[in-house]
């Protein structure tokens, strides 16, 4: 399939790089606002540059659309793809309002073309392994389940990040750009979020509008409670960290390593696990350097994507879904503005 990538700065590398390596797809055009960074990427990855959405939603045979412009402004570009009949794949968070969000699903669904939210991590064979854990009851009653995402910024990366940092673009900071991915998982191994009570700070950085330090308790509908940490002010930077306990068992799950997989009812694969997964040197997972990812989460979602374009059914992480880790960090920022608990849905 072809495809097409709109704003081609950092993350648009990673989206490239995964898209080359999917039998059968192609990447055949780039748009950014800035002609020279349009024009240097298409050279790196030979595809047309555009420097106007219309002109690039025109490139012929173009099916599906990448979205990697800055976080506020998912919307106008998602929207007027999906009007011209494309598929979209927007990178996290999908937007920054709820009711931006829902303009994009609307979108989708009114003009019939597929919608996913880019959460890779949910593809690493770990998660995957986790996943399928809870599922098949192994951690019985769950009691407990927390996310730990202490990262590390420069006070110079958000200065030259130009929209980094800032409400309007960026929509929250330490949580909502960094720490998104892990509040997914989180939500996704422990079930729907009841309620949240929350603090956030500024406390490592000037000149940002948003927090680089959050913490959250964390009330689970089926009853377990949670924490959420997030911080972009903890040098050096820590790998993430989701723990997941139940009275039959508990995982720690450390990017894409397991720290601990114990459960009381032991089965014949769980050594060969723990050895597998056992923690080890990895790419940093974007810790200290926001550069210092993978793609082979990329790889896989956009290959669920394009095979569930083909088969006419839903991707795994839809819109809906991609809306429900936003929806927990907007709840935690409403419950520290207003210093009291708040209950979902909002």
């Amino acid at each position: 399939m072809n495809f097409g990538i709109i704003g081609t700065g950092l993350i648009a590398d990673f989206h490239a790089r995964a898209i080359k390596e999917i039998p059968g797809c192609r990447i055949v055009a780039c748009m950014d606002v800035v002609p020279e960074r349009a024009n240097a990427f298409s050279a790196k990855y030979g595809c047309t540059a555009y420097s106007e959405l219309p002109r690039f939603l025109k490139h012929p045979d173009l099916e599906i659309v990448t979205v990697c412009t800055p976080s506020g402004t998912h919307m106008e570009a998602a929207v007027q793809a999906a009007q011209a009949g494309k598929h979209l794949i927007v990178e996290k968070p999908i937007e920054i309002t709820l009711e931006r969000i829902d303009a994009i699903i609307e979108a989708c669904e009114k003009n019939g073309v597929t919608l996913s939210g880019v959460f890779m991590s949910r593809y690493h064979e770990g998660a995957k392994l986790l996943k399928q854990a809870v599922i098949g009851g192994r951690f019985g009653r769950l009691t407990m389940g927390s996310a730990y995402i202490k990262w590390w910024r420069s006070q110079e990366y958000y200065d030259k990040g130009g929209w980094k940092g800032t409400k309007r673009y960026d929509g929250g900071g330490a949580l909502m750009n960094q720490g998104i991915h892990a509040v997914d998982l989180l939500q996704w191994f422990m079930g729907p979020v009841d309620s949240v009570l929350s603090y956030c700070a500024t406390l490592g950085h000037e000149r940002i509008e948003v927090e680089d330090t959050a913490v959250a308790a964390l009330r689970f509908k089926n009853g377990a409670l949670g924490v959420i940490e997030g911080s972009t002010a903890a040098y050096p930077g820590f790998l993430k960290r989701i723990e997941i306990c139940g009275v039959g068992g508990s995982v720690i799950l450390e990017e894409e390593s397991f720290k601990c997989w114990q459960f009381a009812s032991e089965l014949p694969e769980d050594a060969s696990i723990r050895e597998r997964f056992a923690p080890r040197a990895t790419s940093g997972g974007g810790a200290a350097d926001p550069a210092a990812i993978g793609y082979l989460g990329h790889k896989l979602q956009f290959e669920d994507v394009v095979t569930s374009i083909r088969q006419g059914k839903r991707p795994s992480v839809d819109g809906q879904e991609a809306r429900k880790a936003v929806e927990i960090i907007l709840a935690i920022y409403r419950s520290a503005e207003l210093g009291k608990e708040v209950k979902l849905p909002l």
